[in-house]
């Protein structure tokens, strides 16, 4: 039978083959059991018995190596648990003290324009967290907060059920005691040993301090993103207010932020951070904080956040310095403070956008990279800082780090110190070869006078006539004078100093020019008005009334008048403003490397200085060229905005400042009155009409549309300029070409008026539309 089966299995060809030799195996397992007979059966039961025994070795084998990997496991998970215990890092994990605390810097006017730092903010105490906040924070984090003794194993199954039906990591199980031990004493690690410590910490904590110390603790120490840590941080940060001014709807923001600080943060995300307060109601709802009524309420109020803005790009150099004297004013304070600065927020925007307008035009031109300014109100107080052309690029700060030879401007204290030995203005002398020593100093243009006056030497700025100077009265002389004069530079005593060979910085330049511009020795430079803390308490105020000491005398008188001299018919002519006294000085380094021009009017004293930072040569650039330029640029401009007395108007104001009504305006002119089509930011069309902006060259593609979707379903009303072709559009009292050069839609033309222009540099200065694309 087993032959035929075996057969079957086998092709045709070779199937008698195959069944003969399955007889013959049947046939010989018949013989042999017949051979063994009566012993058959004891060899069966043996076998059986041989079986059973193997099969009784075998699961002792197996159960002695299940005790083995049992132990064995048993010991390794004790040893992990013992080193992860001794390893305990109880000094101390997240550590926010050695970070600096925030420094929020007003403009002199008021208005908040920077932030430097990380926000702390005040420890919370029991009696100054709101119940709301507390509630918000146990509903979203940890329900069982109040029952669980720091671990909570419900709710690490909890999380791991709802992670695994999500797909992915979408609940922690950790409680808030869990989350306080590794803010407070763990890394961030995601290992075994630190879910280990973390357990062993969390149990130490429930035993060691209530329910409410727990919750307080954790609260002053999470992070709540954009540099706040603590929920009293958190709550100046985004709100200007303290914790127990919180309201619903801002304590559920503020709860939402802790699981995700940097990516919730409503600073930069604040839909998503409304979601996360629509998400933490709901759980206090479920949770039975509060009621459904109550949830909806929150989530309709209006939550307003009061977070200082970006820090201007510009500006920051100012920042730099002003961070740089609160450390020096307060030595090691902690706490968020508030400064009160000197800055003029209008001023700085328009020196920076008058540098970066110069520098653009002439540049490339006259191989000039980098200027830097710096203006002074007479009291010394810094009013505008541009330490460079670009912060993002460079932070070097060119009008307080950068020392570079003076060239001529370093005559105003060989020239002071000659008055005070006798000489004045109309004093003569002799424009001669002149040696000293090894050294033969030359004149600019290669040529000598003969007899001039001491004034047309120095408004001609003769190189010899200084030298002679500093000769006869001594370099000792000159150097006391202008350290008197507030220099604080390394002055060596050579005779080239005379012509300004020595290294100094523009801002102490500037501050000695001030010492005569306004006969005060004692002039010094500041930055901070006042200083407060994070409860409002003053930690520094200027005293009223800046020390004062007089000590040039007739010299001064003497000194303002040769400085007069060189705008009115000298090397600064260029610096000439129209109805009003302007004294300054050039100066010009060999081979073209640096060039300057400080100067003064009766309310500021301005320091400017052209250069590269390699220290290449220009192509040819003086004092009396591009420096006295774009001083003249800034006070033409500046004396309006100080006569006005603006310093307080909001910065957006200068490019939206009201005009007069257009219906008024047009006196009977023409007007065109409309909902318009853009056909690029200085170009509309309103009802057929093309109408050209004034003072824009206008911009197409995604400016076009932006300002498109601004000006829809917007009446825009037009008179006629004197230009012909050319309109003046307003939205209501507002120019439309101010508001747009303010947003960087376009650029101002050549012929803009000067509003127009400061709003191009309001926008230039911020990085603003047309100009983000720079560089």
């Amino acid at each position: 039978m087993e032959g035929r089966r075996i057969a079957g299995m086998i092709p045709a060809r070779t199937r008698p083959a195959a069944a003969q030799t399955a007889r013959l195996a049947h046939v010989a397992a018949q013989r042999t059991m017949a051979i063994l007979g009566p012993w058959r059966k004891p060899i069966v039961q043996g076998a059986r018995r041989a079986a059973a025994g193997v099969g009784r070795i075998l699961g002792r084998i197996r159960l002695r190596h299940l005790l083995i990997v049992t132990g064995s496991f048993a010991v390794l998970l004790i040893l992990i648990v013992g080193y992860s215990i001794a390893t305990l890092p109880l000094d101390g994990g997240l550590q926010v003290d050695p970070t600096p605390s925030a420094l929020v810097i007003e403009a002199d006017g008021g208005e908040t324009f920077a932030t430097r730092g990380v926000f702390k903010g005040t420890k919370v105490t029991a009696a100054d967290l709101p119940p709301h906040l507390a509630q918000a924070i146990v509903a979203i984090e940890d329900r069982r907060f109040y029952s669980h003794l720091g671990v909570d194993p419900w709710g690490i199954l909890r999380a791991a059920w709802r992670n695994w039906q999500a797909g992915g990591t979408r609940e922690g199980g950790s409680t808030i005691t869990q989350q306080l031990a590794r803010l407070m004493f763990l890394s961030p690690d995601q290992n075994l040993r630190r879910k280990i410590q973390e357990a062993v910490i969390s149990l130490w904590l429930e035993s060691q301090l209530s329910k409410e110390e727990i919750l307080l603790r954790y609260l002053n120490t999470a992070y709540f993103g954009s540099g706040a840590y603590g929920v009293d941080a958190a709550a100046h940060r985004y709100f200007a207010k303290s914790t127990k001014e919180l309201s619903l709807a801002e304590a559920a923001m503020l709860a939402g932020l802790v699981r995700a600080p940097s990516q919730l943060a409503p600073t930069r995300n604040l839909g998503g951070a409304k979601e996360r307060a629509d998400t933490v109601l709901q759980a206090m709802v479920e949770s039975g904080a509060i009621t459904a009524e109550q949830a909806e309420a929150a989530r309709s109020e209006p939550v307003n956040l009061r977070v200082p803005p970006e820090t201007p790009p510009g500006t920051n150099y100012f920042v730099d310095t002003a961070a740089a004297d609160v450390r020096r004013l307060l030595g090691g304070a902690s706490g968020d403070m508030t400064l009160r600065s000197t800055l003029d927020l209008e001023l700085q925007r328009l020196a920076e956008g008058i540098i970066e307008r110069r520098l653009d035009a002439e540049g490339q031109k006259k191989n000039v990279s980098q200027a830097a300014l710096v203006a002074l109100s007479p009291d010394g107080a810094i009013r505008a800082l541009v330490g460079g052309r670009d912060y993002e690029a460079s932070q070097f700060n060119r009008a307080t780090q950068a020392r570079r030879q003076a060239g001529s401007l370093f005559k105003l204290f060989v020239y002071l110190a000659a008055m005070q030995k006798g000489y004045d203005p109309q004093s003569t002398v002799v424009d001669r070869p002149t040696q000293i020593g090894d050294w033969e100093p030359q004149n600019a243009n290669g040529r000598f006078r003969g007899p001039v006056s001491l004034r047309n030497a120095f408004a001609q700025s003769i190189n010899t006539v200084a030298a002679q100077l500093a000769d006869e009265v001594g370099i000792p002389a000159v150097i006391e004078t202008a350290k008197r004069l507030g220099v604080q530079s390394e002055l060596p005593a050579v005779p080239s100093l005379a012509l300004g060979s020595a290294e100094v910085t523009l801002l102490e330049m500037t501050r000695a020019y001030g010492a005569v511009a306004t006969g005060n020795l004692a002039l010094e430079p500041y930055t901070v008005r006042s200083i407060q803390g994070s409860t409002q308490q003053a930690l520094f105020t200027r005293p009223g009334g800046a020390p004062r000491v007089e000590g040039l005398g007739e010299s001064r008188a003497a000194m303002l008048d040769l400085l007069q001299a060189v705008v009115r018919e000298g090397t600064g002519k260029a610096a000439r403003l129209p109805n009003l006294p302007v004294g300054g000085k050039t100066g010009t380094t060999q081979e073209y490397r640096d060039a300057w021009f400080v100067g003064f009017t009766p309310d500021l004293i301005v320091g400017v200085w052209v250069g590269n930072d390699d220290n290449t040569p220009m192509n040819k650039v003086v004092g009396g060229d591009l420096p006295a330029e774009i001083w003249r640029d800034f006070l033409s401009r500046a004396a309006p905005l100080l006569a006005k007395d603006k310093r307080q108007a909001p910065a957006a104001q200068v490019a939206a400042a009201p005009t007069r009504d257009p219906v008024q305006a047009a006196a009977g002119a023409d007007l065109v009155r409309g909902v318009p089509e853009v056909l690029d930011t200085g170009t509309l069309s309103i009802r057929g009409t093309v109408v050209r902006l004034e003072g824009i060259q206008g911009e197409r593609g995604n400016m076009a549309r932006q300002l498109a979707r601004f000006l829809r379903r917007r009446e825009v009303v037009c008179t006629p300029t004197e230009t012909a072709g050319v309109q003046r559009c307003q939205i209501g009292n507002y120019n439309l070409s101010a508001i747009i050069l303010a947003a960087g839609g376009g650029r101002a033309s050549p012929d803009a008026a000067e509003e127009l222009q400061a709003a191009e540099d309001q926008a230039r200065s911020a990085r603003l539309g047309v100009w983000r694309r720079r560089r």
